[in-house]
């Protein structure tokens, strides 16, 4: 038997286990047993009886009461039904294909967040992805064009490694919003999901592309894909890192232009919602958001198997037991 196993043991019926109050009541009965066994005899002193040997078989007289005691609490032991269990679990899961879009953009430099806009984004992003366990997510890059980073996949660890090796100047630089938006249906277009989300972030106005971006929109529709539009940046001016003529880099306070009627246009009408973020806590309050907004479904049927280990108990009972008669009426035969 492993003992191993005794770690991890419960019982079926614990309360078996108030049956061993018995045994004080048992080895009692034993002593009383004997006493009425012995004869008894008048003499004037004892003292002479002290110098005579006392048998073996009488001093090993008690092992007879040891072996049913624990006979007894071995079965008692048994009938509280010792058992181990696992459990093994079935997961049901039906994930949401997304797809987030992220403008990468000169603009995307500029440190109303901090450090800057890209690099907020991409850890907020980042921490997005560790999140949904069960969904398949891509990544696609845009600023004058288009291009998919990461395709959808369930290999998250890879997918977050891409998010982070992204940086601006990756792509001719401009703000192409309808190619953002269309490579990342495209990505979508041939899912199988029941759910499929893009999460368009950008933080300005659509001015190059070979793609419009109602155009685009049109395209999502007829996919139905719901689309989550982000816009990036403060209100009013932001410091923008500027490369002077000798190389150096200067801060320069630059107009905040996002498209704010085309994003809320995009996300209406495709079921999605319009977020701003001016800050670095406020872009990640709006990825918590669309985190709740949408919900992978995941059931998760639990079982739990139990294995008895009754059966060794019941057999050191029987054994104690066995080698208790044969003692009793072969060895400690000629004993009262």
């Amino acid at each position: 038997m492993d003992l191993s196993i005794w770690k991890n043991i419960t019982f079926a019926y614990p309360w078996c286990f108030w049956l061993l109050l018995l045994i004080p009541l048992m080895i009692y009965w034993y002593l009383k047993q004997g006493q009425r066994q012995q004869g008894a005899l008048q003499v004037s002193s004892t003292q002479g009886l002290k110098s005579l040997p006392v048998s073996w078989k009488a001093r090993l007289r008690p092992v007879l009461l040891v072996l049913r005691v624990l006979a007894y609490a071995a079965l008692v032991t048994a009938l509280a039904r010792p058992q181990t269990s696992n459990t093994s679990e079935n997961i049901d899961s039906e994930g949401i294909d997304i797809v987030l879009g992220i403008d990468i953009s000169g603009s995307m430099l500029a440190e109303d967040l901090q450090p800057n806009r890209l690099e907020a984004a991409k850890k907020v992003a980042a921490d997005f992805v560790e999140k949904r366990i069960s969904d398949r997510i891509g990544l696609v890059i845009f600023s004058g064009e288009s291009f998919t980073q990461c395709p959808i996949t369930t290999d998250h660890a890879v997918l977050t490694n891409q998010i982070m090796q992204i940086k601006s100047g990756m792509l001719q630089d401009g703000t192409a919003i309808g190619m953002g938006l269309a490579t990342s249906v495209d990505r979508l277009r041939s899912s199988k999901a029941k759910s499929k989300v893009i999460i368009l972030l950008t933080d300005g106005v659509n001015n190059t592309g070979l793609v419009d971006p109602l155009t685009a929109l049109e395209i999502a529709k007829a996919f139905k894909i719901r689309v989550y539009t982000i816009g990036v940046g403060t209100y009013g001016k932001a410091p923008f890192p500027m490369t002077m003529p000798d190389g150096s880099i200067q801060m320069q306070m630059q107009d905040v232009q996002i498209d704010e009627p085309l994003m809320k246009k995009i996300s209406s009408e495709t079921g999605g919602k319009y977020f701003r973020a001016t800050n670095t806590t406020g872009l990640a309050k709006v990825y918590a958001e669309i985190d709740n907004l949408e919900k992978t479904k995941v059931e998760i049927t639990s079982y739990r198997h139990y294995a008895e280990h009754f059966f060794p108990l019941a057999m050191i009972a029987l054994a104690c037991l066995l080698l208790e008669v044969v003692l009793r009426y072969t060895a400690f035969r000629s004993l009262p």
